[in-house]
C-alpha cells in the first residue's frame, strides 16, 4: 500500500467519480480502477460501491479514508521537517569585540541569532575595541564590533549598530588631579592625560585638545582597552576620554566623574567584516540581523 494509491483513493472519495479523479490526477480511468482494486485486494475488503451513475464509500472505505488522511498528513510533515533540516545553517563563526560591547551591544544580536540558528557554534574573543578592524584585516575573526575609523578600508563592510557618545572623565576622589581641576585657571598643558594606545577615541581627543587648548596633551599613560583606562582615572592617575557606555558599566564608576562642557563628537559603532565574507551564508545572516530592530 503506497502513498500514491492512498492519494488516489482520497481524491476519489471526495469526487465520487472515476472520470473526474482520473483527469485531475493525470491517469486513465482504467489505471485508477486497477489502483483501487489493488487496495481492496490488499485489505481483503470492499471499499467502494459502484454503479453506472455513482460511487459510494463502504464502512471499510470510510475507515481507509481516515487512515489515508493521517498517512498523507504525516508524510507532508516529515517532508517539511527534512527540508528545513537541510536548509538550516550549521558551522561556526568567530566574533571579536571589547569587554563592554560583549555585555552591552552584543547580547541582543546573539540572542536573535542563537534562536534562529541553534546549530551554529559562536566563538567570541574580547579585547581592545580599537583592534576590531585589525582583527578583521588579519583574518583572525569573521566579524567584529568596532568603531568606524575615518579611513575605513574599502575592503571592509561596516554596518552601524549604535552612535557612541564620548566624555572626558576625571577622578572623583581627593587627589592631585582633582585639585588641579578645581584651580581658577586649569593648567591643561601639564594635566596628566590617559589615552588609548590608538583608535578613534584617541584621535577624537587629540583633535579636541588641539582645537581648544593648542599644542599636544601631556600623556601620562597609554592604555590598551577602555575598561582599564577608566580604572586608571578612578585611581587618580589623570583624566581620560572614554565612551559613556564604558563608564556607566565600569565597576569603579562611583569613583569617576564626567567633566562638563566637553563637546567631543561621538563615533559610530558597528558590525564589520570583509566584503568578500558576505558570500558566507553564516556571516551574511549575522550581518542581516544587525539591521533588524
Amino acid at each position: 500500500m503506497d502513498l500514491r494509491s492512498l492519494e488516489l483513493f482520497k481524491h476519489l472519495a471526495s469526487s465520487l467519480h472515476f472520470g473526474r479523479t482520473a483527469a485531475a490526477c493525470h491517469i486513465s480511468p482504467s489505471t485508477l480502477s486497477r489502483s483501487i482494486q489493488r487496495l481492496e485486494d490488499q485489505l481483503g475488503s470492499q471499499l467502494l460501491i459502484r454503479d453506472n451513475r455513482s460511487v459510494l464509500l463502504t464502512a471499510e472505505g470510510k475507515k481507509l479514508l481516515a487512515y489515508a488522511d493521517q498517512q498523507i498528513e504525516n508524510f507532508a510533515s516529515l517532508k517539511q521537517s527534512l527540508n528545513q533540516s537541510q536548509t538550516e545553517l550549521s558551522g561556526s563563526v568567530k566574533l571579536y569585540c571589547s569587554v563592554t560591547a560583549s555585555y552591552s551591544y552584543l547580547p541582543p544580536l546573539l540572542e536573535k541569532f542563537r534562536l534562529a540558528h541553534p546549530n551554529i557554534d559562536i566563538n567570541l574573543d574580547t579585547g581592545d575595541a580599537a583592534e576590531g578592524i585589525e582583527q578583521i584585516k588579519s583574518q583572525k575573526v569573521d566579524l567584529a564590533i568596532a568603531a568606524r575609523p575615518d579611513d575605513l578600508p574599502s575592503s571592509i563592510h561596516f554596518q552601524t549598530i549604535a552612535t557612541v557618545p564620548l566624555a572626558i572623565t576625571a577622578p572623583a576622589i581627593n587627589c592631585a588631579v582633582q585639585k588641579a581641576l578645581q584651580a581658577d585657571e586649569i593648567d591643561w598643558a601639564n594635566m596628566p592625560i590617559i589615552l588609548p594606545e590608538h583608535g578613534v577615541a584617541r584621535k577624537r581627543f587629540e583633535q579636541w585638545f588641539r582645537l581648544r587648548y593648542g599644542g599636544r596633551p601631556n600623556v601620562y599613560a597609554q592604555v590598551s582597552g577602555q575598561e582599564a583606562l577608566v580604572s586608571m582615572v578612578a585611581l587618580g592617575c589623570g583624566i581620560g576620554l572614554s565612551p559613556i557606555v564604558v563608564v556607566d558599566n565600569s565597576p569603579v564608576k562611583d569613583r569617576v566623574e564626567i567633566l562638563p562642557d566637553t563637546s567631543i563628537p561621538p563615533f559610530d559603532l558597528g558590525l564589520c567584516c570583509f566584503k568578500k565574507k558576505l558570500d558566507d551564508p553564516i556571516v551574511a545572516e549575522f550581518m542581516a540581523m544587525a539591521t533588524q530592530p
